[in-house]
């Protein structure tokens, strides 16, 4: 009897062992599984030919926007809004604020930001390519882009904008626009358009086509 305990002690310790290994693989892949679901959304701008990753406000950044909106009213869309730090905070000045960003769980956190914020009737977030939405019915816009993008930015929004609107770029301002006035220095200086003096430009065809050939998807800045 003491020589089969022998021989079978060896075989149940590798049994053991066999079972302890499947489990510690498949913990290991879950965990990769699931680092890969949450980064790939923060990785997956930097293989776009424009790349505007997360890049979150700063505080002055947003307070240099309110302040370029303040004698304004309606409604506002932020394109790219990242965790929806201007989106919520436009919603708190009366704004019926709309956020738009591919990155899924940046939009499901300013979800919930925003009911933990108290304005959820008043700020929305989608998921959405920013060449895909029509602007049309927004009378203010506020965008975080990057140079390689704002050309193309400059001629859709001409051609869907109301005369009536107003374009607050920050970080980097339009290539031919002509600003109405800056708000703030540095790197937190933004740039304040009236539509009135784009939009006729486009009336009389100087816009062309909005749509770039090329996967330039909007990621997210704040």
């Amino acid at each position: 009897m003491a020589r089969e305990a022998l021989y079978l002690q060896p075989a149940a310790e590798k049994r053991s062992g066999s079972r302890v290994g499947l489990v510690v693989t498949g913990v290991l892949g879950g965990s990769l599984v699931a680092l890969y679901a949450v980064a790939a959304p923060f990785l997956a701008p930097a293989l776009r030919k424009v790349c505007l990753p997360f890049v979150p406000a700063t505080t002055a950044q947003v307070e240099n926007v309110l302040g370029a909106l303040r004698a304004r009213s309606g409604t506002l869309v932020d394109i790219g809004s990242g965790d929806g730090r201007i989106v919520i905070a436009a919603a708190k000045r009366g704004f019926q604020a709309s956020g738009f960003e591919l990155n899924p769980w940046l939009v499901w956190y300013s979800r919930y930001k925003a009911i933990r914020e108290g304005v959820h009737r008043s700020a929305s977030f989608h998921i959405s390519d920013l060449w895909k939405v029509s602007f049309a019915e927004y009378s203010n816009v506020v965008i975080f882009g990057v140079p390689q993008m704002m050309d193309q930015l400059e001629l859709k929004l001409a051609c869907e904008l109301p005369s009536a609107a107003q374009v607050v770029a920050c970080r980097f301002p339009f290539p031919t626009w002509v600003p109405e006035r800056t708000v703030g220095e540095g790197i937190d200086t933004v740039w304040v358009y009236d539509a009135k003096t784009f939009t006729s430009r486009s009336q009389h065809g100087t816009a062309g086509k909005t749509t770039p050939e090329h996967d330039n998807k909007l990621d997210a800045h704040a």
